[in-house]
């Protein structure tokens, strides 16, 4: 694993930042390697059990989730919304179903009113506002990646379907009998511990752009509706404990690579002698739900052609749809735009550079995390150090 662990190495400045990368092969950890600096402000160095934040790898997460309460007969993904949330069958969603929302597809990216942080963080009322809404496109016909409403949407189903909030299930049936140091919501001691993420130049330089060239309704879309800065880690941003303690579940988890990457090892192959789902139920988490460009009307009046990637990334109209990212229920699935290891991998990316994922064809789960976000994900090279390596063992 020499070249994977040179690979890590150039990712990050030591100076400015940390990060971590975690690797599992057929249920054991291979590489856990981290470097660099826990916080820039007091020179606390990343160490072992370092968390730092997560961005959208709390989705891949909670997709997980609900595939095991799938796997358990308590959520069925091909119901509709309403039939656990009859709230929701208003202004034409009627027939949205739970796996609609899973794969982007429910028209809800953003709220239509702006926000503030004491409305993200409360997370029935971001729910309710929502389920208010009328869809932007009718009956689940179209998708676009629902940056911070998924999050809500997922929890309020999952809440009316088993009565329990959704973090509070992670921790139970998916963190816990793996003891993954990774959490939903954290609690004060995480707050204390956990690393403090910076911008790169270039990434708030993307934010800036960002502000100037999306429409208002996008970028609502890309910032809760205002209650959250541009760049994500400004003030009321992602360092804050009021999100980090509200379990958004789109985004502001906690968690360390080691814990993160051991989850999606489980998810293929048994881990610590724990499999979280079977065969049949990953079958079911990566069938195709949405893939292609998508809807790319991101403006008031139909005109704007610009996407918006998961990570934030900016990109021009493309119909090319190996390009963009392919969806199963909650998860990315490997694609052009997303390569992984192959068209079989599963998991979830962030903003600013993170990813986590498994590829049941090599037995491999991966997690790379760092706290120093930025608009090029550096995390290639590695996968592809890794890919050659596994390639050449034959």
């Amino acid at each position: 694993m020499g070249p994977v662990v040179e690979a890590f190495s150039a990712t990050f400045d030591p100076a400015a930042g940390g990060a971590a990368l975690s690797i599992w092969h057929d249920g054991q950890e291979v590489v856990n390697i981290y470097g660099g600096l826990a916080d820039v402000r007091t020179q606390r160095p990343w160490a072992e059990d370092t968390k730092t934040v997560l961005f959208s790898t709390t989705k891949g997460l909670a997709a997980l989730t609900a595939a095991w309460l799938v796997a358990n007969n308590r959520l069925d993904v091909d119901a509709p919304v309403s039939s656990v949330w009859p709230e929701f069958a208003v202004q034409g969603k009627e027939s949205i179903t739970v796996g609609d929302v899973l794969a982007h597809r429910a028209g809800l990216i953003a709220p239509d009113d702006d926000m503030t942080i004491d409305d993200l963080i409360d997370i029935r009322a971001f729910a309710a506002r929502l389920a208010a809404q009328a869809p932007l496109w009718p009956s689940a016909s179209k998708h676009l990646y629902h940056p911070f409403t998924w999050g809500p949407l997922i929890s309020e189903i999952l809440r009316r379907a088993t009565g329990e909030d959704l973090p509070e299930v992670f921790a139970r049936e998916i963190a816990t009998p793996l003891d993954a140091a990774v959490t939903l919501r954290a609690d004060d001691h995480d707050v204390e511990q956990v690393a403090h993420v910076t911008a790169s130049t270039e990434w708030s330089n993307q934010a800036a752009l960002i502000e100037k060239v999306l429409p208002k309704a996008a970028l609502r879309a890309f910032t809760a509706g205002g209650a959250l800065p541009s760049d994500l880690v400004g003030a009321g941003g992602v360092n804050d404990p009021r999100v980090q303690k509200a379990g958004l579940v789109s985004a502001a988890g906690l968690g360390t690579a080691s814990g993160l990457a051991r989850i999606w090892s489980a998810t293929v192959a048994s881990t610590y002698g724990v499999r979280l789902l079977g065969d049949e139920d990953v079958k079911r988490l990566v069938a195709v739900r949405s893939e292609g460009a998508g809807w790319d009307a991101l403006s008031e009046d139909g005109s704007e052609q610009r996407l918006v990637t998961p990570d934030g990334e900016l990109t021009g109209d493309d119909s090319v749809s190996g390009s963009h990212p392919r969806w199963g229920a909650g998860v990315q699935l490997g694609s052009g735009s997303m390569t992984w290891l192959g068209p079989n991998s599963l998991g979830h990316d962030g903003a600013g550079g993170q990813t986590a994922f498994a590829d049941p064809d090599y037995g491999i789960a991966f997690a790379y995390l760092t706290n120093r976000v930025r608009a090029t994900p550096p995390f290639g090279p590695i996968i592809d150090a890794l890919r050659i390596t596994l390639d050449n063992r034959g």
